[in-house]
């Protein structure tokens, strides 16, 4: 029997915190990988005090120690039953940067990309750069012994490592350098050993699997740090690490080869590292063909059926591009010099998002880590490569290949059939395991083995190298308390699978989920832990980036929801538990993650699916039937509109109402126009080939856009019909579950715009996120009507249609500033190129957003919702409106525009404003000015 750990004396020894809540556990019981540990709690360390009173409860009661970073393993390395300690929220901090010796110190929760950042300004980077630099934690690096496209060039982590500051397992802190003498007997370890050392370590530039133990021996300076990088939490928890500096090349080219498979690749990666690149990266043509079906925008490559792409340095840009092209004529092999610095941009991210975009077979089959990152020399990767084809053939597993060719390193996520046969994935493991060994190779090339591969170490090592594994771990942790299960008495590959309690069908009831062939289990599956949603760019997770908590990332809510659809112990009450309440209570549904997650996860679509089950034939929240059926409300309080407006303008009054309806009395309520715009446009055009979807919003509070709207479209020559009232996309429904009150709404739009769209009409939209409901949820919603999708595919923003046709006399806007915030479900449903290339054509200095406004639609004006909505527009959206006094202010939004005008002050304009010009902006068509519009 398990006593339980007495987690209150612990944490009040703390200075930071410890949660042992059920909720926290599901996060915290994956990483990136496929197996599934929860632990007893999660820490939260504010100091290496913090760390090392956890290690010694830990030792007083019995609990293992598992240290995590950014939680982006692949191989089961960061999750453990006992206690984890998250270093990446408190023990963040870059300590200090030296330009003179090259070096930094930093804390273990240090994220890659603000290394970089800091040390570029002194014109210096820190050397390996794995894929998930924007999210990844240099403690987590060092315990993988990371490397990334540009270690071909600048090394591993571990042989960047100047000195590291650790705890060992039995609490002894201990400063890593050079020499063996911090660590007792180890000297006497390497002496005895040293004919082992130096004939099974090191062999070759990627063997990350097992122990580096040949940095110990004297001939490579007995460099115990280098040899601590890879140990993977086992033998010692990190306080400080002094890291090796490099200097930023000048200039980049960049230059892509075209081969007929990825074994042609890998042969000629084996020839073309003799250049000395900076990187050499292979990449499958099916992985580029996922991005061009689901996102677009690809560059244009050589043809073949798997690429090379090869960075070079040079003095400067020219230099640079010299090079590439010289690579390019002295090879023989189509190819492209790339030097368009968007381009080549939107290339390496094709290659940055590999983990997630291989998420899924060419067929839309999960895919899976497991045997993601094995090694073999360089120029024995074409002969690998091909056999592995006929390995992967023989045990029907298929997945998209990409990896380090430079350095003889393959990722690739197959599609083992984990909920149903989970004896095929150990099977498979076994053979692999030995076919890498016949080529001389290693399990893993940089992710390490965690308990994905450790099992499997006796196919590439000797009996006598893996009594060197346990006799190396037991110097620094003889109790076996820092990550048990891995590399040393490893745990079974095939124990703790998380996939495998997938087990049967979960169906959607409120959506179709149509790349998920209906199935909800496997669509919140989608998220394997890479953790894009923790980087601090883009729209994606604006609760996160405002927070930095787990519990409000994509991943996060993505782990509580796949604790219910499997009926998991961690959330006892199901759709209706109070863990998943608090996971998706503060997710803004922006969808960003429908677009950005390179794993497809639609966190937005999850939640209103989530709450249409938890409410069904239930009582729901208040909110739910004030915002979540504000169009009715609205149609109400149009009819007296300057009466709402007093009313809402008496703050006794304002406050009691806004209490009651379950929002946020601290938040104004925003001014309905004086005259809807319907009443101005009532009679349809004849034979009107574009519908105007005049969204309630635009209707009931900024009438003027339906206006300057309809002008732009008349003046490319398109015949204006507007919308009949009452129509309604059902968007609040959607986002507060009620599902089945949208389907209704929605109907009755498909039978008002069938047969214009059947005559060849468009729709056009003018509110991002309406105009986004008939783009993507209404088929989502009423699939199982063929209508549906002809309708989606003939909806526009107005962008989108002015941009498919000449444009319009455009007012000539040089020298004016224009600060612009695209909408979060503009940016994830249609893009903002459209736009964008407006905006351009006007001449005006544009700022572009990025990131969330704060107050997505019903969200930011809910009760208790306030404070996060501004800490989220504090992030871009208010400072660069204080930047910018002068300048105007463009967002299609409402939301947004409401936003900024609340908390910024500031009145925005519609894009369909501002191209009509600001000598006309807010006329109607009878050239009355509308009263009180946001």
């Amino acid at each position: 029997m398990v006593t339980a750990l007495p987690l209150a004396r612990l944490r009040a020894r703390l200075a930071g915190e410890l949660d042992d809540s059920s909720r926290r556990r599901a996060e915290y019981a994956t990483d990136a990988s496929n197996y599934r540990v929860p632990p007893t709690a999660v820490v939260f360390p504010r100091s290496a005090d913090d760390v090392a009173e956890t290690l010694a409860f830990a030792a007083e009661h019995g609990s293992s120690v598992t240290a995590r970073g950014g939680g982006t393993s692949m191989a089961g390395n960061a999750v453990g039953p006992g206690l984890v300690l998250d270093y990446s929220r408190h023990l963040n901090r870059i300590v200090s940067i030296d330009a003179a010796t090259r070096l930094a110190v930093v804390q273990p929760g240090v994220v890659l990309a603000d290394l970089q950042r800091a040390a570029g300004r002194s014109g210096l980077r820190f050397g390996p750069d794995p894929s998930s630099q924007d999210r990844c934690t240099l403690g987590g690096m060092i315990g993988n012994n990371a490397c990334g496209p540009r270690a071909v060039a600048w090394g591993r982590t571990g042989e960047n490592l100047r000195e590291l500051d650790i705890l060992d397992g039995s609490g002894t802190r201990r400063r890593l350098a050079a020499g063996l003498d911090p660590v007792p007997g180890l000297a006497d370890f390497v002496r005895a050993n040293l004919a082992l050392l130096r004939t099974e370590f090191g062999r070759f530039s990627r063997q990350a699997s097992g122990y580096s133990l040949e940095h110990l021996l004297p001939e490579r300076g007995s460099d115990l740090a280098a040899a601590f990088a890879g140990t993977e939490g086992t033998c010692g928890l990190l306080l400080t690490a002094t890291v090796e500096l490099v200097p930023v090349p000048a200039a980049t080219g960049f230059v892509a080869f075209g081969y007929p498979d990825m074994a042609a690749a890998a042969e000629a990666a084996a020839h073309l590292v003799a250049a000395r690149p900076l990187a050499l990266e292979g990449l499958d043509a099916r992985l580029v063909d996922v991005v061009r079906r689901h996102r677009g925008g690809v560059p244009e490559l050589p043809a073949g059926g798997g690429w090379l792409f090869v960075e070079t340095a040079g003095a400067d840009q020219a230099g640079a591009d010299a090079r590439a092209a010289e690579l390019a004529a002295g090879h023989d092999a189509p190819a492209r010099v790339v030097t368009d610095p968007a381009e080549v941009s939107a290339l390496w991210r094709i290659r940055a998002d590999g983990a997630g975009l291989a998420g899924r077979t060419p067929d839309g089959a999960p895919a899976w880590p497991g045997w993601e990152d094995a090694a073999v020399p360089v120029h024995r990767l074409g002969t690998y490569l091909r056999e592995f084809a006929e390995l992967t053939a023989a045990h029907g597993v298929d997945g998209l290949l990409y990896g380090h060719f430079g350095d003889g390193c393959v990722h690739v996520r197959l599609d083992f059939p984990l909920a149903d046969a989970p004896h095929r994935f150990r099977a498979f493991l076994f053979d692999a395991a030995a076919l890498v060994a016949r080529h001389g190779g290693s399990l893993s090339g940089e992710h390490g083995d965690g308990r994905a591969r450790s099992e499997l170490l006796p196919a590439m090592y000797s009996p006598a190298a893996l009594a060197a594994f346990a006799g190396f771990k037991a110097l620094f942790d003889p109790a076996d308390r820092l990550n048990p299960g891995v590399l040393v008495a490893p745990a079974a590959v095939d124990a703790d699978l998380r996939p495998a309690r997938a087990g049967a069908p979960v169906p959607a009831r409120g959506f179709a989920l149509l790349v998920d062939a209906g199935d909800l289990s496997r669509a919140v599956h989608r998220c394997t832990g890479i953790g894009r949603c923790r980087a601090d760019t883009g729209f994606m997770c604006p609760s996160y980036q405002a927070t930095r908590d787990e519990t409000d990332s994509t991943r996060g809510r993505a782990r509580v929801l796949q604790e219910v659809v499997t009926g998991g112990s961690l959330t006892p009450g199901g759709w209706a538990s109070a863990e998943l309440a608090d996971s998706l209570e503060w997710c803004l549904s922006c969808k960003a993650c429908a677009a950005e997650c390179p794993a497809g996860v639609d966190l937005a679509t999850y939640k209103s699916e989530a709450l249409y089950r938890r409410y069904q034939g239930r009582r729901r929240p208040i909110s739910h039937y004030t915002l979540g059926r504000l169009p009715w409300w609205l149609r109400l309080a149009s009819r007296a509109p300057r009466l709402v407006n007093v009313a809402a303008g008496r703050p006794g009054l304002r406050r009691f109402a806004m209490a009651r309806a379950g929002l946020d009395p601290g938040r104004p309520v925003p001014a309905l126009a004086g005259t809807s715009f319907r009443r101005h446009r009532s009679r349809p055009a004849d034979a009107a080939d574009v519908l105007l979807w005049v969204d309630t919003f635009t209707d009931a509070f900024a009438p003027e856009i339906a206006a300057a709207a309809v002008e732009l479209i008349e003046s490319v020559g398109g015949r204006v019909r507007v919308s009949e009232p009452g129509l309604c996309c059902g968007l609040t429904w959607i986002t507060t579950g009620q599902l089945d009150g949208a389907r209704r709404r929605l109907r009755s739009t498909l039978d008002a715009l069938a047969g214009h769209v059947r005559s060849g009409g468009l729709v056009v939209g003018l509110e991002p996120s309406c105009t986004a409901v008939l783009r993507a949820e209404l088929p989502e919603l009423l699939g199982d009507d063929p209508r549906a999708g002809a309708i989606a595919a003939a909806t526009r923003t107005l962008a989108e249609f002015l941009t498919e046709r000449p444009l319009p006399a455009l007012p000539q806007l040089a020298g004016t500033a224009v600060v612009v915030q695209p909408h979060c479900h503009q940016h994830a449903v249609f893009g903002f190129g459209p736009d964008r290339a407006l905006l351009a054509a006007t001449g005006a200095q544009v700022v572009e957003l990025t990131g969330c406004c704060g107050m997505a639609g019903n969200f930011g004006m809910e009760r208790g919702h306030l404070r996060l909505s501004t800490a989220i527009a504090e992030r871009a959206l208010l400072p660069a409106l204080r930047a910018r006094p002068d300048a105007l202010f463009v967002a299609d939004g409402f939301s947004c525009r409401t936003q900024a005008r609340q908390l910024g002050g500031r009145t925005g304009r519609h894009l369909a404003q501002l191209l009509r010009g600001p000598d006309r902006d807010g006329q109607l068509p009878n050239g009355r000015t509308p009263g009180g519009t946001s």
